[in-house]
Parts: structure tokens; C-alpha cells; sequence
């Protein structure tokens, strides 16, 4: 099997072929599916491999106190072998993942193989692709509870155990000082809790993953704004606990805490920081310091680890196993969320590459997962719901002839409801080398007004007719969500082009049935109503932004607002979500700016859905985060996004205002008069009509538009299972 190593003396990481582990009395064979990389914990003994001897001596000064103690006691130069035989050898590394059963050892009656659990400990759930796991370090995982998720119960029960040495109550406020990956965890575990949270972190990205994740309010150390929170949260009386997270040399966590903290308030430590205790300031606050220790009680204890001996529940309540089937329950019920923490998953076979990209800052993360290889069957039952990007198929049909010139294009309108007749119908009445022929509606009134305002030469409520008419060329589908791939299905099959309003289907199914049309027919000549991409404003900045090397982070806040009572976007049961209705349009910006479809969907959502947080990860590490709340100020702008990527920022505000920072400190902005907001409707329909006209490709591929549909259904699937959602591309 492999294992990821490390030569402590020289520094050089490795991906050996060492032999499988025996399956011992009282513990289990594990096959690993995913194990976690610490960011924190992996990473500092990385890089103190890394350094001169002095330096990792600088680095240790309690090894060295050993090493003294052994000179006084065996001599110099027998030391000074020992030592250097220690150094220079391989040691593993990793002590969090979750993998299936794969052999059980004698003694062993509450798992049975191809169980799927997650493991524990720095000697027994290490970055290899089979371990041996003592009875009291792994725990199984709960049914529906992804893989890469289960990976994380060592992490969670270390920040676990430090909140609950807090002992936090309902309604205090407490101070989490370092946002890392344990930072984040004892950030939602507060929460969880009823505690209000202001975070601390020099890095503004984890700031704000930690608001998104709940914390009241986060900024800098040196932030006013931190000290400001606190007052308001506490009335000026200081939180009631403070969590330290942080790892490094700096004195500041511990000075900020004793600053911050109420009188007789307590302050853990959970992470490896300096505590140089400023005496005056702990002494006038009698402040109660306490130390978290690992997973929980049963840590470093050998008759506990290794030969299972269980403390007594009467006794002691929460055994670093028992910590560790709570937080795996937590993660199963929703209220705890890792996902937003995976900045990376890479194959174990790249384990080595990796860790180079971490410890050189290339790749910026706050949790890294391994995949193994062969994921056992019981894993593979256990990850998350896969929706079906389905292949275009073309049965070689006859492309779309040009037409002459002086030959208007003849349009027809399936349905004249509000946003047809707002912001499609006037441009186009206006549009010279265009022809309204017909508008189709359900009721004969909605058609004739329709006629009498836009000039249609005629109004009727037979479709049939309309799709069977050869004089025109295109339909425009502007009817209610639920009837949109059906309508699509038979113009497609009437050969005829069609502009079809978003969303292009509300099912997988509905989306196959297009695009049986498409293959059946051989017509391809489809459009989805996605206008952003047309903005003028938003099409300048992007040209502005350039061309990009690395990943980006891409932000879009929607806020949507509170629908009327009565609108028929409510009725879900046939019309579908508001998201799966209108997400597309945000989806398919993010895809345009990223030039890429994305590979997986994760969504969240407040109770009764009202806001999602959905997040896209693309071929190249990007990602997109799309909030789209409705419980927003109605006065704030609707949409406002941001791109960074290479030391750039693009920055929109809702179509008003643009602007593109780059490396060099130059600004580019932009702005228009909000009367002349433009989302791209116009610019939209020109390139449809155009298309029509000289039978050259449609605005957007359609493979495209079938990769954003796909994503969009996503978005519900991901809710309705609480897991990342694959989207897998078919062939």
C-alpha cells in the first residue's frame, strides 16, 4: 500500500510502498476514501522539516530540554546517534479521515466490514491508503452523511472539546481569535450553541467565510471595528469567553483577549500560540485560562487509545470518541457545515505536490481533502447526488439558411404577460428588418392588447397554427416556467429558431426532452433568455479585467426581495422554486466570466428556503458563491458582484456602477445614471436576431445553456440532500 512520509532531518516528503497493516485484537482495518490535510497542525511540522538544525531547534526548545537531559545522563556522542537516528527517518503524517471497514479484529462488535467510519489519531488515521484503528478512535459515520464530510471528525472534535471547555450558555458572546480551519469549526459549534460570535483574523477571505458561516460580525486584530462589535454586542461589558485559534509567535491573541474579555470571563486555548500572560490585565479581570486538550478525555492515554478501555459515561460525558460520533451527528443533521471549508481536493497520488503547493502560499486553503483511489463501494454509496449534464447530440440537419437582407425576420410570441411586454417587446417593436407576425396567448383579451400596443399583424390562441406557419422564422416562449421545455420541445420540432425565456426546464427530464428534439430534428437554433452576459457595463469590465492565469473567487449577491402575496413564483408545486426559475441568469454570468461550466453544485438554505448561499467549483479551481437572499433591505442594490483573480478586482454594482483594480494599483471605473441601468436585454436580442437573419451560430452555445439548466437543477437537488451535487457530463 502507500503512505504519505516525511524524513524530519532533511525535509523530503514521499509517497512510499510500505506493507499493509496487520488487523489486530481490538480495532479495525481501514480502507481510506478521504483523509484531511491539516492546514495548521501538517503544515508547521512541513515546514520545520524544512529548516537548519538550529532552526528546528529554535522551533522546539522542548525537544531540546530533552536532549540536554539525555546528554547529562548517556553522554555526548550517544545522544547525539540517537538523535540523528530519530531525525533522520521517515514518520507519517495526518490524523483525521474516514474510509470503510475492511477487516475487523477480534473483540471488535459494533462495526462490521463495509461499514463506513471516520478515524482519529497522528498514529492511526495517517494519510495512507489502509490503517489500524484502536476501538476507541473511530466512530461510524450516520447514513446520508458524505465521505469528504466524515473526514473531518478528528478536526471537529479537537475544536468540540475546546468550546466545551468554554462552557459556553444561550445568549453569551464569545471572541474566536484565528479563523482557520479549527477557527471556523468552533465558530459554527458556537453558534450551534446560541452564542453570538465576533471573529478575529488578519486575512479577510476567512473574515468573511466566517460571517457566511454565522459568526456576528469579524474583521482584523488591529481593526477598530472588532472593538466595536464587542461593545455593541455586550453593552460595553466584554465577551464572556475567548477561544484562541491562532498558531504563531505573536503575544497578540493573548493581549486582545485579556482586552476584550469580561471581567472574570474565561479564555481557552485551543491552537499552539505564545502565552506570554500579561499579568495586571488577567489579574484585575481574574480571568479563567484553560487549555483544550485534542480530541477530549482519553487523549494520550495508552489504556484508552490502544486497548479500549472506556471511561464510564456516569463519569466522564464526553470521551474523544464520543466527541467524535457527536460531531459526525452534527454534520449528518445540518448544523454544522464543512463544505464552504474545502478549498481543495487533490488525489493521494499527488499528495507530495500538494504540500510543496501549500507550503510555498500557491495554493491558499483552509482545508485540503486526499481522495483515494478505487473509493470502496460503501463510500461511493455514501457521496453526493450526481445531476446529469446531458450531451448535445445533432443529427446533422440542415443548418439555418441566411436571408436576404431587405427580408424582415418574422417573429411570434408565445405569451404577452408582464416581462414580455416590459423588456423584450419594446426593443424589438422599435427594431428595424423585424416583423411582430403573431402573438399567441391563452385568453383572446391578453392577445389583443397585446396586438393593439406592439402592432402584431395577427392574435390568436392556436399554437398549432403558428408552429405549422413556414413564413415565420422564430418564437419567442415567454409563458409561465412550468410549460417553457414543452413549448421549446415543439418549435425545435416545427424548425423553427426559439428565444425561450429562463428557465429552459425544471427537470432533468424536461431538459432530456429538449434536446431529444434537438437530435431528432437536427435543429440546434435555440436561445435562454441569459441577458447579464449582454451588459454593456459588465462586457466593458471584463475586457478591462483581461485575461487571467490562476483561479478566481467569484462573488454575486442577488437580493431578490420579498415576493407579493398571491405571485404565481410562489407555486412551487408546479412553477418550481424562485431559484430554479431566475438562478440561471446568475449561474450562466458566473460560467461566462469564469469562460468554463461547473464540474460540482453546493447549496444551503435558511429554514423555508428563503436564502440559498450556492456555490460553483469550476475545471480550474475557481469557484462562485451566489447569495441569493430575499430577506434583504429593499433600498440595497439588487445585484452586486465581484471577480478576484492575479492581484485583480472586478467590481459591479448593479449595472450602475463598474470598476477593475489591477496589480499596479490602477483603477478603471465606470458609471451610469441608474435610469440607464442595462442588463443586457437589447444587446441580447440584437445578437438572437442576428443569428436568425444570416444563419451564423447563436449567441450562446448550446452546450452552454444545457451546462447552466443543469447546474440550476443542481442547486434544488444539492438542498434537498444536504451534499455537493456532481454534475457529470455525459457522453
Amino acid at each position: 500500500m502507500k503512505q504519505v512520509v516525511q524524513n524530519y532531518k532533511s525535509g523530503e516528503l514521499a509517497v512510499l510502498d510500505v506493507p499493509v497493516p496487520g488487523c489486530k485484537p481490538g480495532g479495525v482495518l481501514v480502507r481510506s476514501a478521504y483523509s484531511l490535510i491539516s492546514t495548521g497542525t501538517e503544515l508547521m511540522k512541513v515546514s520545520e522539516a524544512g529548516m537548519s538544525m538550529l532552526g528546528k531547534a529554535r522551533s522546539r526548545p522542548d525537544q531540546v530540554a530533552k536532549v540536554m537531559q539525555s546528554v547529562a545522563t548517556n553522554g555526548v556522542s550517544a545522544t547525539y546517534q540517537k538523535v540523528m537516528g530519530k531525525l533522520d527517518s521517515y514518520t507519517p503524517l495526518g490524523y483525521s479521515l474516514c474510509g470503510v471497514v475492511e477487516q475487523v479484529g477480534p473483540g471488535i462488535d459494533d462495526v462490521a466490514v463495509g461499514d463506513l467510519v471516520a478515524c482519529a489519531g497522528n498514529e492511526h488515521a495517517l494519510h495512507a491508503e489502509l490503517n489500524w484503528v484502536p476501538k476507541n478512535l473511530y466512530a461510524r459515520v450516520p447514513d446520508g452523511l458524505a465521505p469528504r464530510h466524515a473526514a473531518f471528525g478528528t478536526v471537529g472534535s479537537i475544536a468540540m472539546q475546546g468550546v466545551r471547555r468554554g462552557e459556553p450558555q444561550l445568549g453569551e458572546v464569545a471572541l474566536v481569535i484565528g479563523l482557520g480551519l479549527i477557527g471556523q469549526l468552533v465558530v459554527q459549534l458556537l453558534v450551534a450553541s446560541g452564542v453570538r460570535v465576533v471573529g478575529v483574523d488578519p486575512d479577510p477571505e476567512r473574515c468573511e467565510l466566517a460571517e457566511r458561516l454565522g459568526a456576528a460580525a469579524c474583521g482584523d486584530p488591529a481593526s477598530a471595528a472588532v472593538e466595536a462589535a464587542v461593545a455593541e454586542l455586550t453593552g460595553g461589558h466584554g465577551v464572556d469567553q475567548v477561544y484562541l485559534a491562532a498558531g504563531g509567535g505573536s503575544n497578540q491573541p493573548v493581549e486582545l483577549a485579556a482586552r476584550l474579555c469580561r471581567d472574570r470571563g474565561r479564555v481557552v486555548d485551543i491552537g499552539k500560540c505564545r502565552l506570554d500572560l500579561p499579568w495586571n490585565a488577567y489579574y484585575e479581570k481574574e480571568l479563567d485560562v484553560r487549555f483544550s486538550r485534542s480530541y477530549g478525555p482519553g487523549r494520550y492515554d495508552p489504556e484508552y487509545e490502544l486497548e479500549g478501555r472506556d471511561y464510564p459515561i456516569g463519569y466522564v460525558r464526553w470521551t474523544e470518541r464520543r466527541n467524535l460520533a457527536c460531531f459526525l451527528d452534527l454534520l449528518a443533521r445540518g448544523s454544522v457545515d464543512v463544505e464552504p471549508l474545502v478549498s481543495h481536493v487533490a488525489d493521494f497520488d499527488d499528495a507530495v505536490e500538494t504540500y510543496r503547493r501549500l507550503k510555498d502560499g500557491e495554493l491558499k486553503a483552509v482545508a485540503v481533502l486526499f481522495r483515494y483511489p478505487g473509493l470502496p463501494d460503501r463510500a461511493a454509496e455514501a457521496e453526493a447526488p450526481a445531476v446529469a449534464v446531458p450531451a448535445v447530440r445533432r443529427s446533422g440537419g440542415v443548418p439555418a439558411p441566411a436571408r436576404p437582407a431587405t427580408s424582415p425576420v418574422r417573429l411570434a410570441f408565445v405569451g404577452a404577460g408582464n416581462y414580455a411586454t416590459s423588456m423584450l417587446l419594446p426593443h424589438l417593436a422599435r427594431r428595424d428588418g423585424v416583423e411582430l407576425s403573431t402573438v399567441v396567448t391563452t385568453t383572446a383579451l391578453s392577445a389583443a392588447n397585446a396586438q393593439r400596443k406592439f402592432g402584431f399583424a395577427e392574435a390568436t390562441t392556436d399554437l398549432d397554427a403558428v408552429l405549422g406557419d413556414k413564413s415565420i422564422d422564430a418564437v419567442f416562449v415567454v409563458t409561465r416556467h412550468s410549460s417553457h421545455a414543452e413549448l421549446t420541445r415543439k418549435a425545435l420540432l416545427a424548425g423553427k429558431s426559439v428565444f425561450v425565456e429562463k428557465p429552459l426546464a425544471l427537470t432533468e427530464d424536461e431538459l432530456a426532452g429538449v434536446l431529444a428534439a434537438v437530435e431528432e430534428s437536427g435543429n440546434d437554433r435555440l436561445q435562454v433568455g441569459f441577458n447579464r452576459r449582454f451588459a454593456p457595463l459588465l462586457q466593458e469590465a471584463r475586457q478591462r479585467f483581461g485575461a487571467r492565469t490562476g483561479p478566481a473567487s467569484l462573488r454575486y449577491l442577488v437580493n431578490a426581495g420579498r415576493l407579493q402575496h398571491g405571485s404565481w413564483y410562489l407555486r412551487q408545486g408546479t412553477e418550481g422554486s424562485r431559484f430554479a426559475g431566475e438562478g440561471g441568469h446568475f449561474i450562466d454570468t458566473a460560467s461566462w466570466l469564469l469562460e468554463s461550466d461547473p464540474v460540482s453544485v453546493y447549496a444551503v438554505a435558511t429554514p423555508g428556503n428563503e436564502d440559498l448561499q450556492v456555490v460553483l467549483r469550476y475545471p480550474d479551481e475557481s469557484t462562485a458563491t451566489i447569495s441569493y437572499v430575499t430577506t434583504g433591505a429593499a433600498g440595497f442594490p439588487k445585484e452586486t458582484l465581484d471577480l478576484i483573480a492575479d492581484g485583480k478586482v472586478l467590481r459591479l454594482d448593479d449595472f450602475v456602477r463598474a470598476s477593475v483594480h489591477d496589480a499596479r494599483s490602477r483603477r478603471w471605473v465606470s458609471s451610469r445614471l441608474p435610469k440607464a441601468r442595462n442588463k443586457g436585454q437589447s444587446a441580447e436580442l440584437a445578437a438572437f436576431i442576428k443569428a436568425v437573419r444570416t444563419g451564423g451560430p447563436m449567441p450562446v452555445t448550446l452546450e452552454s445553456l444545457v451546462a447552466t439548466t443543469a447546474a440550476t437543477l443542481a442547486v434544488q437537488a444539492g438542498l434537498a440532500g444536504g451534499a455537493p451535487v456532481t454534475l457529470a457530463r455525459g457522453r
